[in-house]
């Protein structure tokens, strides 16, 4: 049986638009943020610093080999060779077989481990900022998302609006009920939101493209509009304070650095230690056998490793003044953010009545104007009032939003929300 061409096409649209949406993802901003968790590009590449330190754990807990040395001393004058005796013969040769062991002492191989695992707790507190400078990027990036879809569903609403009445004018044209003028105005406006709608939806495809990549998805991405992403902050800043000096990753990371500074320390100092060694040797000298042991060790009159030393002295007022600066820091950021936030929340509640007004101004106009009873003048204001108190409304919204993710942000609260 062939299928007739008029029938194949509408059903290949069908199938194409069913295989897009199955494609195309829609995110909410915890959805988003453990997205990104798991599949960005960028994380992925600082996930082998973990492993890397993870390995200097393995060196650390290495013994010393040990140190096998072989000499051979062979009596190079013929006429000093024993009768009945060549080159080969054991009687003229010294042989040297010596095997020793290096032995760590002072605690070196303890205090070594001890550095290294304390390194691994730095690299992952390390990986964990990253992630919370990941998550500040991508939670931006889907704010954007939203915005270009709100004043995409602005120009939308308003686009239809004006279109419906296009198609009203040229009707009442037609009847004579309104002028060219009137007509002319209305298209008009109708041609400059339709330019304002093309431009508005290449720019949500831009930003969907970057959230994508940040997403490191192949899908293609939208977000929930109606996603609210509430998360439970304390509501008074000394406990946002408290809460963020002992949670937030930059502060974790930075205390990881000062203990592994103090173990540094010890270290250091258990390697102005000399290191001994010590074996057994076995000399055979023109066949006769000698048996011995061997030891040394180097005498510290010069080197007592003390340029590592205060190196690490250094390295730990270091640790602790970065761990001032991050706490002073930490500080100013959370005033800041959780001050703007508490502000675009009370601007949200005073927009809300400027909103609804403008709505029911909209309304009455266009039916007084359908009705005769206003200009196309009065109603061309009032649509364009109308757009202008949504895109004011949704750009507080934006703020608003922005200010809460810039608070999760400062807390260190982001990365909860992105377990």
């Amino acid at each position: 049986m062939k299928l007739h061409l008029t029938t194949a096409f509408p059903v290949f649209i069908a199938f194409a638009v069913c295989f897009q949406s199955h494609a195309q993802t829609s995110y909410t901003l915890q959805k988003a943020l453990q997205t990104a968790k798991n599949n960005n590009p960028v994380l992925k590449t600082e996930q082998y610093n973990v492993e890397i330190a993870q390995t200097d754990v393995i060196s650390a807990k290495l013994r010393p080999n040990l140190n096998l040395n072989n000499q051979l001393l062979q009596l190079g004058q013929p006429s000093h060779f024993p009768a009945n005796s060549n080159w080969y013969n054991g009687k003229n040769q010294q042989i040297w077989w010596q095997l020793t062991k290096p032995f760590q002492v002072a605690g070196q191989r303890k205090y070594k481990v001890e550095v290294a695992n304390k390194n691994v707790a730095f690299a992952q507190r390390k990986y964990a900022e990253t992630e919370r400078e990941l998550f500040s990027q991508v939670a931006a990036k889907w704010m954007e998302v939203w915005t270009a879809q709100k004043q995409l569903d602005i120009l939308q609403t308003a686009k239809d609006n004006i279109d419906s009445l296009v198609i009203t004018n040229k009707l009442r044209f037609k009847n004579q009920v309104i002028t060219e003028t009137d007509l002319f105005r209305t298209e008009l406006l109708a041609k400059q939101y339709g330019i304002q709608y093309k431009t508005s939806r290449q720019e949500l495809i831009n930003r969907q493209k970057e959230l994508k990549f940040l997403l490191g998805t192949q899908d293609s991405v939208s977000i929930d509009p109606d996603d609210a992403f509430l998360f439970a902050i304390p509501t008074d800043l000394d406990s946002l304070l408290s809460q963020s000096l002992q949670n937030r990753s930059d502060i974790q990371a930075a205390k990881s650095l000062l203990d592994v500074s103090e173990s540094n320390i010890k270290l250091q100092k258990s390697l102005a230690v000399p290191q001994p060694e010590l074996g057994v040797i076995y000399n055979p000298q023109n066949t006769i056998q000698y048996f011995g042991i061997y030891a040394t060790i180097d005498l510290p009159f010069f080197n007592r490793n003390q340029g590592e030393i205060k190196k690490s002295y250094l390295l730990e007022k270091q640790a602790e003044q970065n761990i001032t600066t991050i706490q002073t820091q930490l500080q100013t950021e959370i005033s800041t953010a959780f001050a703007s936030y508490d502000l675009q929340r009370k601007n949200i509640e005073n927009f809300k009545t400027v909103l609804s007004q403008s709505e029911t101004i909209l309304d009455n106009v266009k039916y007084a104007y359908l009705k005769g009873g206003t200009t196309i003048i009065d109603f061309l204001e009032a649509q364009r009032s109308w757009l202008e108190t949504q895109q004011q409304y949704y750009n507080a919204l934006q703020q608003y939003r922005e200010s809460y993710i810039q608070l999760l942000y400062a807390t260190g609260l982001i990365n909860q929300l992105a377990q």
